[in-house]
């Protein structure tokens, strides 16, 4: 089992706990009768834009596998909005605030970039480059750097070939 996985159940809980606990709050604050209401309405609102996403996601995805572009901004664009969907039609008042914000462009757009970065850890570099094309390399003008002084090569069992593959700096 993975590392982070063993920690679901507890997540899960807490935000249960915390559901719960806000729900109970907002109850008593505007009234139990108003907080269902918002609980309802968040849902339905959640599911009216979960077909919405989707379709928007599909739309995306097919236009980019049209014209010959890399799928993976269209693919975790519509990731990060289904994903706001999916939390603002689940029951709860937390769920549905941290939906709403994930639908809102510039959380979007920060989340649409973590799900990149967390992507491209954790698959080969053709692969996120198939997904995301090309990668961006940022220079910096100025004073040139003098290149380093390149070493002599080391001669392994009489300057025969030996068979090795190339580990990507972080994966084993």
């Amino acid at each position: 089992m993975r590392r982070g996985l063993r920690f679901v159940p507890l997540a899960l809980l807490l935000a249960v706990v915390l559901e719960l606990a806000v729900f109970v709050g907002v109850g008593r604050a505007l009234g139990f009768g108003v907080a269902v209401l918002l609980v309802f309405a968040a849902s339905l609102l959640g599911l009216v834009l979960l077909r919405r996403e989707g379709m928007r996601a599909w739309r995306g995805f097919r236009a980019a596998a049209a014209a010959g572009q890399p799928p993976g901004g269209q693919v975790t664009d519509g990731l990060v909005g289904l994903a706001g969907a999916l939390l603002l039609a689940a029951p709860g008042l937390v769920s549905g605030v941290v939906g709403l914000l994930l639908l809102v462009p510039p959380v979007r757009r920060l989340a649409r970039a973590g799900v990149r970065r967390a992507t491209e850890r954790r698959v080969s570099s053709m692969v996120a480059g198939d997904l995301f094309g090309p990668r961006t390399v940022r220079v910096r003008q100025g004073a040139p750097q003098p290149a380093p002084q390149p070493e002599q090569p080391v001669v392994v069992d009489g300057g025969r070939a030996i068979e090795g593959e190339i580990v990507e700096p972080g994966r084993h």
